[in-house]
């Protein structure tokens, strides 16, 4: 662990804002800087509702109110036009919600590969596109040391064509992209906030490399490094290597609900998550094979709770949180006959999405593909 003030961001990941702001406004933005293995906690100045897209400050004495709707026709040429790049140079690796302004901001990846560098760029609510200045910002840094070693022959699977290495293979009749990346640009794959705690999703240099980590925001100590194993019910078998893709807290911040590759969802208990060896999580649905998630979020209607779960080759899925807590482990490989796919799903036919973050519990915003584009929307709870 190293903390540092230093802002030197040199790849893009994923992101996450804390929930709370300080007595003056300020937020906490991470994000997780992939080939230094490197979370950085950049502390952003006081937003308001109504603030403009160049980051200026809203009236005086505002006051967080209801999100009001994203949205940005043809996102994907704005964004790489912002950038001096061409747009398919132009890739998105995460996505966040500011807690009071509600601006979204988005890890940007300039070019494919181990090599594109990154940028963070702001939409404001009225859909104005600007680039993060990150080197005015304070900022401290948390160092991984546990990642994969830069020569560590050990490859990961990706499924979202966005590597240079990204090559078509049919299997079983459906066309994938598929790359083999080394294990390190698997290092840290998603964030989550569990009071003050932050937690890292990712591969370790562990021979259990599947790890979920625990670092107590302002950084001050070491992370809680805990190996986690899965139950993956498509492949039939218990598996320790393949990295968490997406996850979200759940149940209060009780557990942690994550999903993998091809695609089982896995609830973890924090309290289990102590750094004292593996700890197998409790699959409760199989939603479809060869296919990898993007995110998972939450949201209330009717007073009640629902997770979204955006995929790479599936629609988006729809799952009542309420099926969770009583949906037994799944350890049954789908092949057999009578297996269980666990929670109920509904499938919903909103096309095309990939990152998703809320805007507040009643909206989502999302960067949908269309036509010869990706745009950022907003849907609302009666539309999901």
């Amino acid at each position: 662990m190293t903390l540092t003030a230093t802002s030197t961001l040199l790849s893009a990941g994923p992101l996450l804002f804390a929930p709370d702001t300080s007595p003056d406004g300020a937020a906490v933005l991470f994000a997780a800087d992939v080939s230094q293995a490197t979370i950085f906690a950049f502390e952003l100045p006081s937003e308001t509702t109504g603030d403009a897209g160049d980051g200026a400050g809203g009236p005086e004495g505002a006051t967080a109110e209801a999100a009001a709707d994203v949205r940005v026709d043809r996102f994907g040429t704005k964004v790489a036009a912002l950038l001096g790049v061409e747009r398919e140079d132009a890739v998105v690796r995460g996505i966040a919600v500011h807690p009071t302004s509600h601006a979204v901001y988005l890890s940007v990846a300039r070019g494919h590969g181990a090599d594109a560098g990154p940028a963070i760029v702001r939409v404001g609510t009225d859909g104005e596109l600007s680039v993060v200045e990150l080197d005015a910002l304070p900022a401290t840094t948390f160092e991984l040391d546990d990642a994969p070693a830069a020569d560590d022959e050990r490859t990961d699977v990706w499924l979202d064509g966005t590597d240079p290495a990204s090559a078509p293979r049919e299997i079983y009749g459906v066309t994938l992209d598929i790359a083999q990346v080394p294990v390190r640009r698997s290092t840290i794959t998603g964030l989550a906030w569990v009071d003050g705690t932050l937690f890292v999703a990712g591969l370790s240099n562990e021979e259990f490399s599947s790890r979920l980590r625990q670092i107590a925001y302002p950084f001050e100590a070491s992370a809680t490094e805990t190996s986690v194993e899965i139950y993956h019910v498509d492949h039939g078998t218990y598996e320790t290597q393949s990295p968490i893709r997406a996850l979200t807290s759940f149940d209060n911040g009780s557990s942690i609900l994550a999903s993998y590759t091809c695609t089982p969802v896995v609830q973890f208990s924090v309290a289990d998550l102590r750094g004292e060896g593996l700890v197998r999580g409790r699959t409760v649905a199989e939603l479809g094979p060869m296919n990898q998630p993007f995110s998972i979020v939450s949201y209330d209607r009717d007073g009640e709770e629902f997770l979204l779960v955006s995929n790479t080759r599936h629609p988006l899925l729809k799952i009542p949180a309420s099926t969770i807590d009583g949906q037994s482990h799944l350890d049954q490989p789908l092949s057999d006959d009578g297996a269980s796919r666990g929670v109920p799903r509904e499938e919903l036919p909103q096309p095309g999405i990939t990152w998703m973050a809320a805007l507040d519990r009643d909206s989502i915003v999302v960067l949908q593909a269309a036509g010869d584009d990706t745009h950022l929307r907003t849907l609302h709870a009666d539309e999901l």
